[in-house]
């Protein structure tokens, strides 16, 4: 997770790892969350509902109210201050979004360094409640292991997942290397029948990702009519395996999404090299205004290109890889040699200069497109690269040179 969204790494100085890890209560460290938690969630209702909601900022917030909070709710002082600083955050994000904020769930409390404890010896989470101060035991992976070995973590977040059991959110904060300064990227083309191709001619198929969804979709359309013609206990039976499908394939779409982000910035790093991928932000609205079958608009809207994006841009961070976001307008449709508008058909790519002629795969033209246009955006004078020749002739030796 990071603590910025830009790409840029300028502004990107400090990144945010959160690692979730299960909590191994008993009734009574339990009983004790659950206190917590109910009161914290009514601080933050009762803070939304008598402060003026045009406070945003936690400072004003809990000048406001802070005595009063601490009096009626029985917190600790810095959960109070927790608790205003959700309450701003909350406001300010549904401000953004022109909303208001309802209300809060008792599922969930924040903690600071005061309130919030990390015991290596044992893998233990000591935690501030209500009642008294518990120290939990944390069912910790090897990964986990790796990760808090000689950590100090001053924030995080305990909350309780759907399951009923209760996990610890902690964030571990550390400073993002700096970018690496070249002129060579790597650009990335994203799609549905190739999830991801990069200029380097590597790629990853989404055909065996298509006929795993249209797996689950069919497995789901037939418990909804199973659900719809069955009896009380049919119905239950069906959400559950409904709920367990759809977390079955966010896992495995996530799990890919991670592999495939993995080894394009493995692969930057060990070339020096910056990432171009194609800016995607409202692609779902622009291609759903296109007429297509339902089957159709469901593949097209199922795969996550936001989350690959962002799953690249943290890694790159963190391995000292920049990512830019290009304009993805005529990518698919210039030749990458001679700077011409082609045709494409399906996966082939011929470009329409005779006195070019490049015939190719059209994701690997594409991605090679993307690269030539992230150059220009990443280096001084970049723009020459864009530059096409204006007499056909003088295509037959263009200034960026042809691959493949």
């Amino acid at each position: 997770m990071l603590l910025c969204h830009d790409v840029s790494f300028a502004r990107c100085m400090e990144q945010v790892l959160t690692l979730v890890v299960k909590l191994q209560t008993n009734d009574q460290q339990k009983e004790l969350l659950v206190d917590m938690a109910v009161a914290f969630a009514g601080a933050c209702t009762w803070i939304n509902n008598n402060v003026n909601s045009n406070l945003t900022n936690r400072n004003s917030i809990q000048a406001v109210c802070y005595a009063l909070v601490k009096k009626q709710f029985g917190l600790t002082a810095n959960h109070v201050v927790r608790a205003c600083a959700r309450v701003g955050a909350n406001r300010l994000t549904a401000k953004q979004k022109s909303k208001k904020v309802k209300g809060f769930k008792p599922t969930s409390f924040d903690c600071d360094a005061r309130t919030f404890r990390f015991i290596e010896e044992g893998y233990l989470a000591s935690i501030s409640t209500t009642g008294k101060r518990v120290k939990i035991p944390m069912r910790v992976s090897n990964y986990h292991i790796g990760k808090l070995s000689g950590q100090n973590p001053t924030s995080a977040q305990v909350c309780q997942h759907k399951d009923g059991d209760w996990y610890v959110h902690i964030q571990l904060k550390s400073d993002a290397p700096k970018p690496i300064k070249t002129d060579k990227v790597i650009g990335v083309d994203l799609g549905r029948r190739d999830i991801a191709v990069t200029s380097t001619n590597k790629s990853w198929s989404g055909k065996e990702i298509q006929e795993k969804r249209d797996k689950y979709a069919r497995v789901r359309a037939s418990l909804q009519r199973k659900a719809t013609q069955g009896t009380r206990s049919t119905r239950r039976r069906c959400r559950q395996i409904w709920q367990r499908l759809s977390g079955k394939e966010r896992r495995y779409q996530q799990w890919l999404n991670h592999n495939i982000s993995k080894v394009i910035i493995n692969e930057a790093k060990q070339s020096q090299s910056v990432v171009a991928i194609e800016d995607l932000k409202g692609i779902r609205e622009r291609t759903n205004q296109k007429p297509r079958s339902k089957t159709e608009r469901r593949r097209s809207n199922s795969w996550a290109f936001y989350q690959l994006r962002t799953f690249l841009t943290y890694k790159g961070i963190s391995e000292g890889v920049e990512v830019i976001a290009i304009n993805p307008a005529y990518t698919s449709q210039t030749c990458h040699c001679c700077l011409h508008i082609g045709l494409r058909s399906n996966k082939s790519f011929k470009c329409s200069n005779k006195a070019c002629n490049w015939i190719g795969d059209a994701d690997l033209n594409g991605s090679l497109m993307i690269a030539i246009v992230g150059r220009s955006v990443n280096t001084p004078r970049g723009s020459e690269l864009l530059a096409c020749p204006i007499d056909s002739r003088a295509t037959e030796s263009p200034r960026i040179p042809c691959v493949g």
